[in-house]
C-alpha cells in the first residue's frame, strides 16, 4: 500500500514540475512577445491559427480551435484589423457571418514573430539534445489523455 501512494505523491510531483515549467516558460514568452515586439500571446496564438489555415476563417471555427468564447476572439481580431494584420470580411451568403484571414502584411509580420518565438522556445530548452527531446516527447506520450499529433517531430 505504501508503495501505491509513494508511487502517487511522486506522479503529483511530477505533475506540479511540469506546471511550473509551462507556466514559467509561458510567463517568459508572454513576457518577451510584449517587450521586443509589442505584442501578446494570445494576439500571437490567434495569428498562427490564421496562417496555418491559409484560407479565410469563420470567427466561430476560430473561437473554438482557440478554446476562447467568441467575444475574446472579437476583440483580438479588432485590434489585429486595427494594426492593418487581419482582414474580416461577412460571408455573401449569411451576413451574420464573419470570415478573417491574414492580410499580406499580416503573414510577413507573423513569420518574423513565429521565428522570433521560435528562438527563444529554442533558448528555453537549450539544456534538450536530440536523444533527450525523444526520450521526454515519448515519455509524455504515456500520460493518458494525450492526443496531439506529433507527426512532425
Amino acid at each position: 500500500m505504501s508503495d501505491t501512494i509513494s508511487l502517487s505523491r511522486r506522479r503529483l510531483r511530477t505533475w506540479i514540475r511540469l506546471l511550473r515549467l509551462t507556466r514559467r516558460s509561458e510567463s517568459h514568452l508572454r513576457e518577451f512577445l510584449r517587450v521586443e515586439y509589442n505584442t501578446t500571446l494570445p494576439r500571437f496564438d490567434v495569428m498562427a491559427a490564421l496562417h496555418r489555415n491559409q484560407t479565410p476563417i469563420k470567427m466561430s471555427d476560430l473561437s473554438r480551435m482557440l478554446l476562447v468564447s467568441n467575444g475574446n476572439a472579437t476583440a483580438i481580431i479588432g485590434r489585429l484589423e486595427q494594426d492593418g494584420w487581419v482582414t474580416r470580411t461577412p460571408v455573401k451568403t449569411d451576413r451574420r457571418v464573419i470570415e478573417v484571414q491574414l492580410t499580406d502584411q499580416g503573414r510577413a509580420q507573423f513569420e518574423i514573430l513565429a521565428a522570433a518565438h521560435e528562438a527563444e522556445v529554442d533558448k528555453l530548452f537549450s539544456g534538450f539534445d536530440h536523444d533527450d527531446l525523444d526520450t521526454l516527447r515519448d515519455m509524455l506520450k504515456q500520460a493518458k489523455g494525450d492526443d496531439d499529433d506529433d507527426s512532425d517531430d
